[in-house]
């Protein structure tokens, strides 16, 4: 079964959660604090992370960036906290998705099921066997193989999510892609989707690889449309 850790400080909601993954077919452990979940997250393998804001200790953004730095399992954040801000702001950290309380359970474990099925896909593609393969597009160079970016000669880190959006724009220059658009391809879902997570991709992406992310010369933005890489 696969492991799933949930960081929450409610017992009850997490007694719940627990008990509808377990019933489809997940292992799930539950740390009641931050400090003990930040812990958990870092030294203990687990293929998902089900992450509350508002925690005793270590707070959730904390230990969305600092399990970030050094994996890319999904992180989806659970909490009662439905300002705008905090949902962008734990995007911006790496987290994958945010889901408001109180939330449908069936919608949960739907989440949970489209995320692992999307991390599965990536880690296939980092192990098949494929030619070495570089994308060139004026000061960038993708390399394909080993999923890494430079600019301008000079090595820039990328989340995975940051990367396959980067990848696919790239692969399609001068095309112009909704954020629905974007969020179906990159994150594979639809009906459970939230576009403000491309926003904030595209951000962090710009900051990476613009010499003035204010004035971007890769990502374009389509204002009322989407965006586009340009060549």
């Amino acid at each position: 079964m696969r492991p799933i850790l949930i960081i929450e400080d409610d017992p009850v909601i997490a007694e719940v959660e627990k008990d509808y993954l377990e019933a489809s077919g997940y292992a799930v452990e539950i740390a009641m604090s931050g400090d003990l979940g930040l812990q958990k997250a870092l030294t203990e393998e687990y293929d998902l992370i089900l992450l509350d804001l508002m925690l005793p200790g270590v707070d959730g953004f904390e230990i969305c960036k600092r399990v970030r730095e050094v994996k890319n399992i999904p992180i989806l954040l659970v909490s009662a906290k439905k300002e705008d801000i905090d949902k962008i702001r734990g995007l911006g950290l790496g987290a994958d998705d945010h889901i408001s309380k109180p939330f449908s359970l069936g919608e949960l474990v739907a989440r949970v099921k489209a995320h692992l099925s999307r991390y599965d896909r990536l880690l296939a593609d980092q192990t098949r066997k494929l030619p070495a393969e570089e994308l060139k597009i004026r000061g960038i160079r993708i390399d394909k193989l080993a999923r890494k970016v430079f600019v301008n000669g000079v090595e820039t880190i990328l989340t995975s999510k940051e990367y396959d959006l980067l990848l696919f724009l790239a692969s399609h220059p001068n095309w112009v892609f909704t954020k629905n658009e974007l969020f179906e391809k990159i994150w594979g879902m639809d009906a459970y989707g939230d576009n403000a997570t491309v926003t904030v991709h595209v951000s962090k992406l710009r900051e990476k690889i613009e010499t003035d992310h204010s004035n971007p010369q890769y990502i374009e933005t389509i204002w009322g449309v989407g965006y586009r890489f340009q060549l």
